[in-house]
């Protein structure tokens, strides 16, 4: 290569690189008080709104509920085209990021290497993105489509076990952690990749350049950390209600208000704990003790509900998710109103608008792997497994229900005692629904730390580094939101506030859409840069 060859390569590299380089600095804009590092306006305006919503929520709860909830139900009949195509077009657009040359990038740079093992990493992935939800429906829900208590998908007749465990997949599947995917490789890339700020706002770069600091990157923040709060706040409430439930009828201990309230204080103390640690001696340590726990009830069930019966179920779940995957992504001409609208709408809306929270855990904890690596891990592992997941507690649900054995068999009356009832009719019962109930309590404690350290950095204004006070400010306040809307406002208050975190699910589908074109341009500017380097070293 000749000297002005490879001048010329050197400055065309340089001259790409200035392309991502910012007067930004991280925490110039930051607040210093009571020993917290918080970003202006965006903690405050949060704050603010957060205080009336609350407010709100308790002074009028039913009102409350009864007027979000009616825009969440407008919001899903209105735009069910939009959440639907959004939601496939995001899978597609994660399996192009693989097959592409795109997938040999590696998050941080060519010299970076991964910061968790394989475990570990698998671990915080699925405690993070939805543990605790397939603990909630992993039986409620296929048995609630196979006996038509939940409405039945494409208006398929009652006892369907294919197109009752198909149908679950379809929500539990590809497309939620494609949606996950996408923000957690955007924030990663931008951030580790690019140094930007680990922050949603980050991820426009390439679309609005130097005005993502300005006003427009305050509202982008400011509604990630309300949809993060809102989801995290409700989620301990109702959370601590179903724990409290199954409590209730395994021990016949008091499932009212002060036991859920206990609860909570319980579940918040202990993420205090983790948060002080630290995601490796704290959130790591969690999610692994999740998977141990997860694992021993997942082995417990498949073999106490027989391997024949397992193994014959699995078949059955794959080849309904291979059969209904299609037809239920296909917004056109829908009858089934109360499935579609009621279950997979609000799924879609609930998964995006939890994708800041989960999108940019997961990116925090992914740098060192490459595009290809960390996508095929994000959208396989977790279906390998939620398929396991679902074969073992939803067909075993059905199963008991064919069989006319225990109170599933009469119907579901109360969702969350769904799991503990079809453990009842199993050997250990009380082992088993104790660790029942430790794991969704690990894994409620799991969302609380990693949704405390989500917060946190994008209220710091993308720091990683923020005070280790300020994640234990986020772990209190998520705990006594949650106490306080529970013993004040009760189910209503919570409902309403849950109701309004779906609704953030609009705006921030378009924010999706609008992150993989400027993701696209992001890897396609580093891809180009990788090629001029590897000219230039030959």
């Amino acid at each position: 290569m000749s000297k002005n060859t490879d001048k010329n390569l050197s400055e065309e590299i340089e001259q790409l690189e200035e392309d991502y380089e910012t007067d930004y600095r991280i925490g110039q804009d930051n607040i210093q008080w009571l020993g917290l590092d918080l970003h202006n306006p965006v903690f405050i305006v949060s704050a603010v709104l957060i205080l009336a919503f609350v407010m709100i929520a308790l002074i009028a709860p039913e009102a409350s509920n009864e007027r979000l909830t009616g825009i969440r139900v407008w919001i899903g009949e209105t735009f069910d085209w939009l959440f639907l195509s959004a939601g496939s077009f995001f899978v597609l657009f994660c399996l192009l990021l693989i097959v592409m040359p795109f997938g040999k990038i590696r998050i941080g740079g060519e010299d970076a290497r991964p910061d968790f093992s394989y475990f570990a990493w698998f671990s915080m992935l699925f405690a993070a993105g939805m543990g605790i939800g397939l603990m909630f429906w992993s039986v409620a829900e296929p048995v609630g489509y196979f006996t038509e208590w939940a409405g039945t998908p494409l208006n398929t007749e009652g006892g369907n076990a294919r197109a009752a465990l198909g149908a679950t997949m379809y929500h539990w599947g590809f497309h939620p952690w494609a949606i996950y995917g996408v923000v957690a490789l955007a924030l990663a890339f931008f951030s580790y990749n690019k140094g930007l700020p680990l922050t949603i706002r980050s991820t426009f770069y390439p679309l609005l350049g130097e005005r993502v600091w300005g006003p427009i990157g305050h509202v982008i923040d400011t509604v990630a950390v309300l949809s993060t709060l809102f989801g995290l706040v409700t989620s301990l409430g109702l959370g601590a209600q179903q724990a409290a439930s199954g409590m209730a009828f395994l021990f016949d201990i008091p499932g009212g208000q002060l036991t859920q309230i206990i609860i909570i204080a319980g579940v918040t103390s202990v993420a205090l704990i983790s948060v002080l640690r630290g995601i490796d001696g704290g959130v790591k340590v969690l999610s692994n003790l999740n998977m141990v726990l997860a694992g021993v009830l997942l082995l417990f069930v498949i073999i106490a509900g027989g391997l024949m019966a397992f193994f014959a179920n699995f078949g059955t779940t794959v080849a309904g998710y291979a059969q209904y995957m299609l037809p239920l992504s296909n917004p056109i001409g829908r009858e089934d109103d109360v499935f579609y609208h009621s279950w997979t709408i609000f799924f879609w809306a609930w998964w995006i608008s939890w994708s800041p929270f989960v999108g940019m855990f997961i990116g925090r904890v992914s740098r060192g792997r490459t595009i290809r690596e960390f996508l095929i891990a994000v959208l396989l592992v977790p279906v390998v497994v939620t398929t396991v997941w679902m074969t073992a507690f939803g067909g075993g649900g059905i199963g008991q229900v064919v069989d006319q054995v225990g109170e599933l068999a009469d119907g579901i009356s109360d969702s969350s005692l769904a799991l503990f009832q079809m453990l009842d009719n199993m050997p250990f019962t009380a082992v088993t629904s104790f660790l029942g109930i430790t794991t969704v309590l690990v894994f409620f404690i799991t969302s609380s730390d990693s949704g405390s350290l989500v917060i946190d950095s994008i209220t710091s204004g993308g720091k990683t580094d923020a005070p280790t006070s300020q994640r234990v400010f986020w772990v209190i306040i998520e705990g006594v939101l949650a106490a306080v809307l529970l013993s004040l406002g009760g189910t209503a208050s919570l409902n309403a506030l849950q109701a309004g975190a779906v609704s953030s699910g609009l705006p921030f589908t378009i924010l999706l859409l609008l992150i993989c074109v400027s993701l696209w341009i992001g890897l396609s500017h580093e891809r180009k840069v990788m090629s001029l380097q590897d000219q230039h070293q030959s």
